[in-house]
This record gives C-alpha cells, sequence and structure tokens, in this order.
C-alpha cells in the first residue's frame, strides 16, 4: 500500500502523500494542533506514515509551514517520533517556517536531535522548496 490517508481532527488537518523522487511520505500540517492527548490521536497516525516511509525506503517529511499552532502535548509526540525514526534508520524531515515566531522557537528546541547520521533534519521552508 502506498498510500496514507489524511487525519483531520478538530483545527487539524494533515495532508498525505507520497513523492516518488526524491522518494519521500510527506505530511503537510494546516490549522491547529491542539489535541490535549497528542499521543493517542497523532502518534498513531504518524507511525503509520513512519512505516509506509520505512517500507517504501523513503524518507518521512513533516511540513509545518502552513501550521497555525500546536501544544506541547503534540511537541512530545513529535518528540517520541524523532526518537522512533532515529532507532529504526528511517529519514524524518522536519519542514518549518522561521518567520513565524512560534515555529522558529519551537522547532530550534529539537536541533538537541540532529545527529551527524542525517537521519533528523530541520530545515526552513526557504530551504526545503515545495
Amino acid at each position: 500500500m502506498n498510500t496514507m490517508e489524511d487525519l483531520v481532527s478538530g483545527d487539524l488537518r494533515i495532508d498525505a502523500s507520497v513523492r516518488e523522487a526524491p522518494s519521500a511520505v510527506r505530511l503537510a500540517w494546516r490549522g491547529k494542533s491542539n489535541a490535549r492527548q497528542a499521543d493517542q490521536l497523532i502518534l498513531p497516525y504518524l507511525e503509520k506514515a513512519l512505516d509506509l516511509a520505512a517500507s517504501l525506503s523513503a524518507s518521512l517529511e513533516l511540513r509545518f509551514e502552513a501550521l497555525g499552532h500546536f501544544n506541547s502535548s503534540t511537541i512530545a509526540s513529535l518528540i517520541s517520533l524523532i526518537q522512533t525514526a532515529q532507532r529504526r534508520g528511517v529519514r524524518l524531515v522536519v519542514v518549518s517556517d522561521p518567520k513565524r515566531q512560534w515555529q522558529r522557537l519551537s522547532f530550534d528546541a529539537l536541533r538537541v536531535f540532529v545527529k551527524p547520521d542525517g537521519l533528523f533534519v530541520l530545515r526552513s521552508v526557504d530551504e526545503a522548496g515545495a
């Protein structure tokens, strides 16, 4: 199965797509991620996307530039995903918009997970392109 369902929950929408070249499962986040228990809603969805990326020998790309806000529960789920991806050897690319102060602050905090192995990459929307 080379497809993934979109996720719509409350104010959050995650649009999923699979790109051939470069091979990536892309999740574009929109709206606001304010679920109190993101680990029960978002984390299983992200882990499914990670499974798909692994099965395709692709990277998992999370695009946040169109997201208006996320809460601490969401960031905890992202940290869990980063750790799982690193353990499994799946490349995870996170794209954000540093012109949005909350995104710059939130994603700068994730730089501690960037290692020389290149499995976790933080990019600004300017670097990543469309």
